[in-house]
């Protein structure tokens, strides 16, 4: 049982691991002198110029990188929102595309995305380190997770829907193959973020490879080995092959990074099952603004033919 100093002890080392991802997902790409050190940006980007407080224009002073691996990248039939990039230079390195549209900069083997991958290496070596609070075992399914560090000694299978409910601060650390060897696999796997948690704040660290299938997946992966997804949705950033080998393939995935999440420098919010409609449930969300006092359609008790939103309230 976690005391209150030992609870305030490993919160800390939560909040520090936190901060140094988001420090390692921060760089300038000014000019060559930016390459001195390895860091990779988190920085969002969208569709108009940023201002970086002296009047000017910071439109490419950033870089920011959804899918990184070390060879190959692979899209079909999905789209991606953000840079993608290979550690490896044509013609080993390759990003194919297949009726993928990315929304952002392919960078093969040049500068930035060999910054941006170094960078990556020392991030998921970082994250190796801080111990556990809790070793999970099973799907996942149905449980409701505090920020904190999660660590499966081996392999994790996942399915059904996990919920991360904390503040817009709070950070989870979830670390697959802390004994030294086990693969991410992830199938009709959902994860649900409450509390004004930031799916940003998310990151799993696996040992060797990811493989999620038809899932609605939040958090950002860093694998040591490869990263396959397949249908679904991802909402983080996928980078595969820590280890030395590791390539990333989409397929019919609609994959939307961190860093492309959208243009304001903050963190895209997920809102889970908002489709307004009575007798749904509550669902904690009014993407409409349609219901400003009781959310949706189904709180306050709401059932079809009786919503819980009436007489203007």
């Amino acid at each position: 049982m976690l005391t209150l100093p030992r609870l305030t002890a490993r919160l800390a080392v939560v909040a520090a691991f936190a901060a140094l991802l988001t420090a390692a997902c921060n760089t300038d790409s000014k000019g060559p002198s930016a390459l001195s050190g390895p860091t990779l940006s988190a920085d969002r980007k969208g569709g108009e110029d940023s201002d970086d407080g002296d009047g000017k224009s910071s439109k490419g002073a950033a870089s920011s990188f959804t899918v990184l691996a070390n060879a190959a990248v692979t899209c079909t039939d999905g789209t991606i929102t953000g840079d993608v990039g290979t550690f490896q230079a044509l013609p080993t390195g390759s990003v194919t595309q297949t009726n993928c549209p990315i929304a952002g900069t392919i960078h093969v083997g040049d500068a930035a995305a060999i910054q941006a991958f170094n960078g990556f290496l020392s991030t998921y070596a970082a994250l190796a380190t801080p111990p556990c609070d809790v070793v999970l075992t099973g799907t996942l399914a149905g449980m409701t997770l505090a920020p904190g560090v999660y660590c499966f000694d081996a392999a994790a299978t996942l399915t059904g829907v996990l919920t991360l409910n904390g503040p817009s601060n709070g950070a989870w650390v979830f670390k697959i193959g802390t004994s030294g060897t086990g693969a991410l696999t992830g199938t009709n796997f959902s994860v649900v973020m409450a509390g004004g948690g930031d799916s940003c704040n998310v990151t799993w660290w696996v040992a060797q490879a990811a493989t999620m299938t038809d899932s609605h997946f939040l958090g950002s992966i860093l694998a040591g080995a490869a990263i396959t997804l397949t249908r679904g949705t991802f909402s983080g950033n996928a980078w595969a092959g820590a280890s030395g080998v590791g390539d990333v393939t989409i397929t019919g995935t609609a994959v939307v990074g961190c860093a492309g999440a959208n243009g304001n420098g903050k963190h895209h919010k997920h809102h889970e099952k908002c489709n307004q409609g009575v007798g749904n449930g509550p669902e904690g969300c009014d993407p409409g603004n349609s219901n400003h006092r009781h959310s949706s359609n189904d709180e306050n008790g709401g059932t079809p033919g009786n919503p819980g939103r009436k007489g203007g309230h």
